[in-house]
Formats: C-alpha cells, sequence, structure tokens
C-alpha cells in the first residue's frame, strides 16, 4: 500500500497507524514531526504550510513508492499538514510496517529524508517580532548545523547523495523559486497552469519569450509561424541548433519545449497570420505576444485583438533600440492610438535590411514574457497606459504615456462585445454525434491539427481533416455549395473560423458546439 497525501485538519496519528497493519509485517516504524516553540533562538507563536499540491503528491507518491521497493517494506504512508499549525500540532507522520525492524527504520528515514528535499512545499514561521516569509522546506534537509534550520520538527538530516537522483523519465517540473514569491504562490501557479498563451513567431523575439513562459508553467502555449530556420537565423534564435537548418521553425519550437517543460501543452501553427486569419489563430488563449518583424502583422492581431477583447504584448526592435507595448482592450491606447501612420516598417526593422545583434531581440522577448506574466497574474507595473522605449548600446530607458485617440477607428469597434455571437444566432449548432451531423446533410471538417488527430482520430472515413490553416488559406476549402460543419477539440477554434469565414461570404459554415469533447461527455452521460 502507497499513501501520499495532504491534510488541513490535525493528524490522528493512532487512526493512520492501522492503515498500515499487515499479518506479514513483525516491524513498524513512524515519525513525527511537531511544531515546537522557537527557532533559531526566537520565539515561534505558529507554523503555516503551502504546498503546490498538483506536483506534490505525485512527487510524494512516487517516493513512498521508491522506499517500498528499494527496502522490501510491506506498506508505507506519509501525511503532511498544511495550513495554519499551532505550537504542539503535528506537521507531518511517516509510518512503514516491513518484516523487520531494520528495513522499517531505514524507509521510513529514507521518506523523510526524500520529502524535504524533493516536494515543494513551503512554510513560513510566524515568531513574536515577525515572520520568516515563505521558505522551502528544501531548506530543512540540509545537513545538521549548516543553516539552523536543521531541527525544526525535532528531526536531524543527512544529505540524500543517492536518494536524490531520479531517472529522467520521472522527473517534473519545479516551479518553487517562482511560488515562494508572495505575489505568486500556489494560487498564481494554478493560474499559470489554466492559461493559454499564443506566440505569433518563432524567431528572435518569440525565442526568449516561448522559453520563459513554458518553463514558467503556462499550461498551454501556440506557436504560429511559417517560416522553416535559415543559418543566419541562429545568433538570436540559440533555441535552435545548425543541424536544424530547413525545418519549419514551429516543429523545432515545439521539441525543445516539450525537452523543457513536459508539462506544457503546444499547439502549432506553421501559418503566417495575416488580417484573415488573426481572428481564428487567436481564439481560445487569453493573451498574445507579437513576435513578428512586419508592421503588417502587428496591426493585424491590434484589430483582431481589440475586437475578441484579448490582450496583446508587442515587441519591436531596429539595430540595437527597442520597443515594448502591452494593448489591453478597455484599458488604454491600442497599437493604431500610438502609430496612426502605417508606413513605419522602418521602425519595426526587418534584421536583413538593418542588421541585428541576437541579445537585442533576446531581452525584448523576454521582457514580453515578463509582462505577459504581470497581466496573467495581475502584478503591479503593467505598460497598460505606456510604450517603453529602449536603447541597448546606452542603457537608456523611456517610458512615454500614451493616450487612447478618440479617433482610432478600432475603439470605435466596441473592443471586446465587437464580434459576439448574436451577429450570427445561428452559427453554432448541437449534434449528438459525428453521424447525425453526416445524415441531416452537413459536410464535417476537422479542423484539428495532425498531431491531434493522431492522438484522438475520429474513425468515420466521411469526415474531412483540414487543418485550420490550411481551411483558412486554401480557396478550395469548404465547398461554398455546401452546407458544412467545423469541428475542433472544444468548439473555440472552430467557432472562430466559422466567423471568419461567414464574413468571406461563406452563409453555409456552422460550428459544432463545445466541439468533440461535448460529444464526449453527452456519450458518457
Amino acid at each position: 500500500m502507497t499513501v501520499f497525501r495532504f491534510s488541513t485538519v490535525p493528524l490522528d496519528s493512532a487512526a493512520l497507524r492501522a492503515l498500515l497493519g499487515s499479518p506479514e509485517a513483525g516491524g513498524y516504524s513512524s515519525f513525527e514531526g511537531w511544531v515546537r516553540d522557537h527557532n533559531e533562538g526566537r520565539a515561534v507563536r505558529r507554523l503555516e504550510y503551502e504546498a503546490f499540491e498538483a506536483l506534490a503528491v505525485k512527487e510524494g507518491e512516487r517516493i513512498v513508492a521508491e522506499a517500498i521497493e528499494r527496502f522490501g517494506v510491506e506498506r508505507a504512508a506519509c501525511v503532511h499538514r498544511v495550513g495554519a499549525l499551532e505550537i504542539g500540532e503535528c506537521a507531518v507522520w511517516v509510518g512503514v510496517s516491513a518484516r523487520h525492524r531494520h528495513e522499517a527504520f531505514l524507509a521510513c528515514r529514507y521518506i523523510i529524508d526524500a520529502v524535504k528535499h524533493r516536494v515543494p512545499i513551503w512554510k513560513k514561521e510566524h515568531y513574536l517580532d515577525g515572520d520568516s516569509g515563505w521558505v522551502n522546506c528544501e531548506r530543512c534537509a540540509a545537513p545538521a548545523g549548516t543553516d539552523g534550520h536543521s531541527a525544526e520538527h525535532g528531526h536531524d538530516h543527512e544529505p540524500p547523495g543517492e536518494h536524490a537522483a531520479q531517472p529522467a523519465a520521472e522527473r517534473q517540473p519545479d516551479y518553487s523559486r517562482q511560488i515562494v514569491l508572495p505575489e505568486v504562490g500556489t494560487a498564481g501557479q494554478a493560474r499559470l497552469a489554466r492559461a493559454a498563451v499564443l506566440i505569433v513567431g518563432c524567431g528572435g523575439l518569440g525565442v526568449p519569450a516561448m522559453s520563459y513562459l513554458a518553463a514558467a508553467g503556462i499550461g498551454r502555449l501556440g506557436l504560429v509561424d511559417a517560416d522553416v530556420l535559415e543559418a543566419s537565423n541562429l545568433h538570436r534564435q540559440p533555441l535552435y541548433a545548425l543541424a536544424d537548418v530547413g525545418r519549419p521553425k514551429v516543429e523545432l519550437a515545439a521539441e525543445r519545449l516539450r525537452a523543457l517543460n513536459p508539462a506544457v501543452e503546444l499547439q502549432t501553427h506553421p501559418v503566417r497570420l495575416d488580417a484573415r486569419s488573426a481572428p481564428a489563430l487567436i481564439a481560445g488563449y487569453d493573451i498574445v505576444l507579437d513576435c513578428t518583424d512586419t508592421i503588417a502583422s502587428k496591426l493585424a492581431l491590434n484589430d483582431a485583438c481589440m475586437r475578441s477583447g484579448q490582450a496583446v504584448v508587442f515587441a519591436s526592435v531596429y539595430q540595437y533600440e527597442g520597443q515594448l507595448q502591452v494593448v489591453r482592450p478597455g484599458h488604454g491606447p491600442c497599437l493604431r492610438c500610438v502609430w496612426p501612420e502605417t508606413a513605419r516598417d522602418g521602425l519595426v526593422g526587418a534584421c536583413a535590411e538593418a542588421g541585428v545583434l541576437g541579445p537585442v531581440p533576446g531581452v525584448l522577448g523576454t521582457l514580453q514574457a515578463l509582462e505577459a506574466l504581470k497581466v496573467l497574474l495581475e502584478l503591479p507595473g503593467q505598460l497598460t497606459d505606456s510604450v517603453l522605449m529602449v536603447d541597448l548600446l546606452t542603457f537608456n530607458v523611456t517610458r512615454l504615456r500614451a493616450q487612447r485617440a478618440a479617433e482610432c477607428p478600432q475603439h470605435a469597434l466596441g473592443g471586446a462585445h465587437a464580434g459576439s455571437d448574436d451577429d450570427a444566432p445561428d452559427l453554432q449548432v448541437d449534434f449528438d454525434s459525428l453521424e447525425a451531423a453526416l445524415a441531416a446533410g452537413y459536410t464535417v471538417i476537422d479542423i484539428r491539427e495532425p498531431a491531434e488527430r493522431s492522438s484522438a482520430p475520429l474513425v468515420s472515413p466521411a469526415v474531412s481533416a483540414v487543418p485550420l490553416g490550411q481551411l483558412l488559406y486554401d480557396r478550395q476549402w469548404p465547398p461554398s455549395s455546401q452546407r458544412c460543419l467545423l469541428v475542433c477539440a472544444a468548439g473555440v477554434r472552430s467557432l472562430a473560423a466559422a466567423r471568419e469565414l461567414r464574413a468571406r461570404g461563406h452563409r453555409q459554415v456552422y460550428s459544432l458546439r463545445r466541439g468533440l469533447a461535448g460529444l464526449a461527455r453527452a456519450a458518457t452521460a
């Protein structure tokens, strides 16, 4: 039996011990760590514990299973308190039952040491004269006498040695260094895990932006880029390698980001964003990062996000200089307010023409990732009413106040209220199955990406597979003479694509409400 869990209520050691009873066991060992009234010569009033439970429970279960296998014990369990604890309360309990006492002792010691080293748990000690702030309990696993934390619960520690080593396939992302920030915490990390961010452009700006967002634990990242890697890209796009030249950037980026953080869901769109494709591509994302190098792409994103109400983080580079702006509909100026003249591609500066040192777009792309995290975590200091100008030769930084232009056409569109379902009340339809849609005379088109179709294939040969990018660019799709039903995973992309195609004159295009996920829920109801 393997048990690892957290508890918000006081621990009952007798009840926990009863879980480990086994007729095969002749030895039993347990450990209890209690909250004591002093630490490092300071009087303690109480403790608080927090944990990133989605990751911590998996890691804790892995540790207990390792102890059972390594020491050949019968049963093992560990329970850790979270929340506020008073003096004398049990903070952590470990129990092991085994055939012999020696194995029970070793397994119990292994579990508590490994938990302190590997499980993301934080504590805050409340003293009579203040508190310690949130401290990663990894510090508690240091050798005795090194930092004064070794006897926090009355137990001594040893370095983990071989116990800390893990096979690569079993390693999990560790966000502890950002969770310890008071403005982030476990709630903020959970918010990032639920977030979806679209990166438009996987080049000099996109490489650092996507790398930091993936490392931060963003739940879903979308990557848009139609280009293949060129050797001249590498000095400012170090995510890639010389051997990768000629391969699509979105494909390469997805490979690298999966290696960086396997927990992040990645969606690739090997297409070029323009005014026509932008609405469908941005659908379903919380925030968009413009990492392109043309003003046409930037304006297309600006206009689409103003209509949909999504935030977009813009950056541009010219030789040694860069600009950064965050557009949030309803919260300040948009790109057209700041740059009403469209003939300004020289300010963006295509790298092939103007030249660029690699770290310059690296700095701006990193700032884009930072601004995106500030928006998602609702941190202060966001650039919603300013444009940041950075000269990386002199390190002069100027923050220019920007105002919403009364004559800006995008604000007249109504911002987040434009493009609602009220424009076309029949745009979404409901069916119990795809077979029912086919029987009703619809041409069913699966617009998911190839990787999505491979992991969750549709068995009906009558369903056409046309990825979203191809659908929006291929003039033969959808057939203008047929009633077409667009299908995706959750009905978000299909709705956006149907809106776009209706705007182009395809009046017989519909979206399956709630997508394939809705069909799956209906089938199990």
